[in-house]
């Protein structure tokens, strides 16, 4: 197949290293010093699962060089997809499967907005992974996999074959009978562990071993749930404990991306993610005071970050 990688951070950079490592043929869309690297020396992936070289690397900033491919893996952050939609234009042919791995749920419709719709898959990804330098991604917790299916729910045979392809490649995948379902699971994990630990600025063993945090880290979720439920997703009654125990589970000192991203004064994905909880309950007329409590507080700082405001 012929691959390409649409943002070489943490998600694009592992999954798309792991593709390449299996004689894929992957191109990953970059920018900057992180591309200079991966062109002078090769993509360095340090992994819990095995680290790995990947060198020659096919690496350019220019999208409309690489021609129409197989499959687009979108992997930069979900205030970066709109943009990134409009340039990933040339790549797209009539056999194109383009898959979002972002964080949230509103990836897809923002995709076929520009694409159309029949490109589009639902999907998501579990990993905790970063560039720990130019051209060296670091993978430091959460056994990676992916979930991919037809946003209409049907069963097809591109979703099978990219299935089977992340499995040639040592990546778990699975297309569940319901992506949706499945991307709100996600969503409902990622915004209350991004939104409480920003706020809080501690890693996941802090959050989760203080009384009060851990209510904010449940509240939270129970939100969306309700959220879920209003939008016709059928997501599990036991969806939240089941959430719980996965985060007591991972290595205490996981971050999220949207934490650290703000912490570190950056764009981040919180209109994504407790933004977007705020904004879709708005319109159905649910009260979110928690996921409204940690919207507005980050809200300020997420503006400093895009120049909308000093202080």
């Amino acid at each position: 197949m012929r691959i390409a990688v649409f943002g070489a951070g943490g998600v694009g950079g592992y999954f798309g290293g792991r593709l390449a490592q299996a004689g894929q043929e992957v191109i990953f869309i970059a920018r900057g010093a992180h591309l200079e690297a991966m062109r002078d020396v090769g993509l360095r992936v340090e992994s819990l699962k095995g680290d790995f070289r990947v060198q020659p690397v096919q690496a350019t900033d220019d999208p409309a060089q690489v021609g129409e491919v197989d499959i687009v893996l979108v992997a930069v952050k979900a205030w970066q997809v709109p943009e990134a939609a409009q340039l990933m234009r040339p790549m797209v042919g009539e056999q194109t499967c383009v898959l979002p791995l972002e964080n949230g749920v509103e990836a897809p419709d923002q995709l076929a907005e520009v694409l159309g719709s029949p490109p589009v898959l639902g999907g998501l990804c579990h990993i905790s992974a970063f560039v720990a330098a130019p051209g060296h991604i670091k993978h430091v917790g959460i056994e990676p996999h992916i979930t991919l299916g037809e946003l209409d729910g049907r069963r097809s045979q591109r979703t099978e074959n990219l299935r089977l392809a992340f499995e040639q490649a040592n990546i778990w995948a699975k297309v569940p009978e319901d992506i949706q379902v499945a991307m709100w699971e996600k969503f409902l994990f990622i915004a209350a562990i991004s939104g409480v630990g920003a706020v809080t600025h501690a890693p996941a063993g802090i959050v989760r071993q203080i009384p009060g945090t851990r209510q904010l880290l449940e509240e939270a979720m129970h939100e969306i749930l309700a959220l879920s439920k209003a939008r016709g997703v059928n997501l599990p009654d036991g969806v939240v404990a089941k959430t719980m125990a996965f985060i007591d589970n991972l290595p205490s000192s996981v971050t999220a991306s949207m934490q650290r991203d703000i912490i570190a004064g950056k764009p981040s994905e919180l209109e994504s993610q407790n933004g977007a909880v705020v904004r879709m309950a708005g319109k159905v007329g649910l009260p979110t005071p928690v996921n409204t409590f940690l919207y507005y507080s980050l809200l300020p700082q997420e503006k400093r970050a895009r120049g909308e405001l000093q202080f």
